[in-house]
């Protein structure tokens, strides 16, 4: 037979089509290779920071608590762990303690008291379920009305306990568990998408920074020079004094290198009643609301609708601020003198609803 004669262009054809053949194997392994891998972080976005206070990515549902406020210092428990706190006048020139807990397992809150209907109006904003120990008539009423998710301990005693300890009524406790637990039995919603009530940021806020610059003349060089201005009414908050009546005031001091305020209550240290430390605060928000009494009692009512005036506290400074609520259930909207939402720096809240009787110090 004969032998058929391979031409030097066959070659080179044949060459070239296993060239490419393997280009396209090779192709196919290092696209699927890629997907397999992850991404080079030098390639991809910076992670976005998350907010510590709270999970932004949980929808759990707030739990608010009401706190006994006629106890004394250092007998307190939670008021740290609790990621917004409500103090608010009631009869006889005393306060009351809302906090609010969410994405977190605090074992001891309290001492628990009854509810004040005002409160309801603090507890719906943020779509919180209501936990108390008792009523008066009036949030009774209202707790009704407006079908508020609720856990009173008069009728509902699983999720409560009393320290034999201390002395009535100031010796009910209770904590996120039991309470959460207790909510899946009376088949109450234990999550929500409307719980976000501040409007927070995990960038710094520091208040003293310029918020536009100025020219003026220099009087020694004769030249024009750029001052920075700040936010119109700033001041210094290194001490911060609330008054609620004649003889119930709150107070903080400014902790510079932890750069959170130290609540004081009547002068004297707050001090948990767990760990012996004294309670302290990212913000501090001070509401300007009117109060009236209702009963003879002393029972009071509160202009929580509308709006009014007040000061957002945070990093040593201070700014004034206005705030609104549309109605008993809408959320508070704070915002500065210009009109833009206060951002809220990343941390715990006190919310100081005050006397428009009174007026805070700050300096």
């Amino acid at each position: 037979m004969k032998k058929k004669k391979i031409t030097k262009q066959k070659v080179i054809v044949g060459i070239i089509f296993i060239i490419i053949i393997l280009g396209i194997l090779g192709y196919i392994y290092l696209t699927y290779t890629n997907k397999e891998k992850p991404q080079n972080n030098n390639d991809s976005q910076p992670e976005q920071k998350k907010l510590t206070i709270v999970d932004e990515d949980s929808n759990e549902r707030p739990i608010a608590v009401m706190i006994d406020n006629n106890i004394g210092n250092g007998r307190h428990a939670g008021l740290q762990e609790s990621y917004i706190n409500y103090e608010i006048i009631v009869e006889g020139g005393l306060t009351r303690i809302m906090a609010l807990f969410k994405d977190k397992d605090v074992s001891l809150i309290g001492p628990i008291r009854s509810s004040r209907h005002y409160f309801l109006d603090y507890a719906l904003e943020s779509d919180a379920i209501y936990a108390h120990y008792g009523w008066s008539t009036y949030a009774e009423n209202d707790i009704n009305a407006l079908n508020v998710n609720n856990i009173n301990g008069l009728y509902d005693a699983a999720p409560f306990w009393r320290d034999t300890t201390i002395a009535a009524p100031h010796n009910v406790f209770t904590s996120t568990e039991k309470l959460s637990s207790y909510a899946k039995t009376k088949e109450y919603a234990t999550t929500t998408n409307d719980w976000k009530l501040l409007n927070y940021t995990t960038d710094e806020v520091n208040l003293n920074t310029p918020v536009s610059t100025t020219t003026q003349i220099n009087p020694e060089t004769g030249e024009e020079e750029q001052i920075p201005v700040t936010a119109e009414g700033l001041l210094t908050a290194n001490t911060i004094i609330i008054p609620y009546s004649y003889y119930q005031t709150r107070s903080y001091t400014y902790d510079a290198q932890r750069k959170v305020y130290l609540r004081y209550m009547n002068d004297t240290p707050h001090i948990d009643k767990e760990t012996n430390e004294q309670l302290h605060y990212k913000n501090i928000i001070i509401e300007q609301v009117r109060n009236y009494q209702l009963d003879n009692e002393g029972r009071q009512d509160l202009d929580t609708t509308g709006s009014g005036n007040g000061y957002y506290i945070t990093n040593g400074y201070a700014l004034p601020i206005h705030w609104t609520k549309s109605e008993r259930s809408a959320k508070t909207i704070y915002t500065y003198t210009d009109g833009s939402e206060v951002e809220i720096n990343d941390g715990n809240t006190f919310i100081q609803i005050m006397p428009t009787t009174f007026t805070p110090t700050i300096n």
